[in-house]
């Protein structure tokens, strides 16, 4: 990594946040541009400061998740990872669709929301695959509209939806199969693309259900 990634922390528990900050900042890969407890200051730390990343919870003054939206809205580049205690599908559901980047539960290891926090940055969505797999089961059969974008997918693009499926990394899944992670990047957005979906999550949730929907 040839800078540190610029992260600002909104959660309105201070021992938390401070918790955070010093697990990020001892890793040297992390640099703390701001902190702040409401989604007003929320708002502001995105506006001012342009962070690489921002971490929201969903539980704030001002609700979390209602800031998400406007904070894409004014910067499109913004990156939101929501770390929070909410287990809600309808919460998880609002982040992903507003526009976050990944969504994560508290009491998550250090070392796992470092790496997390840098594949984010890099472009991927992250969503664990438990929480994949409740939203799946707590959500309606998709559309036979919906369903049948899957059947548009290559052989290729199933595969490595499949192993989105899974939580697997782009850099993992390039692995896995022998390709450049460009190459795999470039697969996901067309498989977004020709799902009419916004992120790989969804897409993941997509395929599982028209797959139970053919058993």
């Amino acid at each position: 990594m040839n800078r540190k990634l610029r992260v600002a922390i909104v959660d309105d528990h201070p021992l938390f946040r401070a918790g955070v900050a010093r697990s990020l900042e001892e890793t040297g890969d992390f640099e703390i541009l701001g902190e702040g407890s409401t989604a007003d200051d929320a708002k502001r730390l995105a506006q001012d400061l342009r962070p690489d990343i921002l971490l929201l919870d969903v539980s704030l003054p001002g609700g979390g998740l209602n800031v998400v939206q406007p904070i894409i809205a004014e910067n499109p580049s913004q990156k939101i990872v929501m770390l929070t205690v909410s287990e809600s599908n309808e919460d998880i559901s609002k982040a992903l669709t507003s526009g976050a980047y990944g969504y994560i539960l508290k009491g998550i290891g250090s070392r796992s929301l470092v790496e997390i926090l840098k594949r984010v940055s890099e472009g991927e969505q992250y969503l664990s695959p438990v929480l994949s797999a409740r939203l799946l089961s707590g959500i309606g059969k998709q559309s036979d509209e919906a369903r049948s974008g899957i059947q548009h997918l290559t052989r290729r693009e199933s595969e490595i939806l499949e192993l989105v499926g899974l939580g697997l990394s782009n850099k993992v899944i390039a692995g896995r199969l022998e390709l450049e992670e460009k190459t795999i990047k470039h697969h996901m957005t067309r498989i977004l693309s020709k799902l009419g979906v916004t992120n790989r999550t969804e897409a993941a949730l997509m395929l599982r259900d028209t797959r139970d929907a053919q058993q």
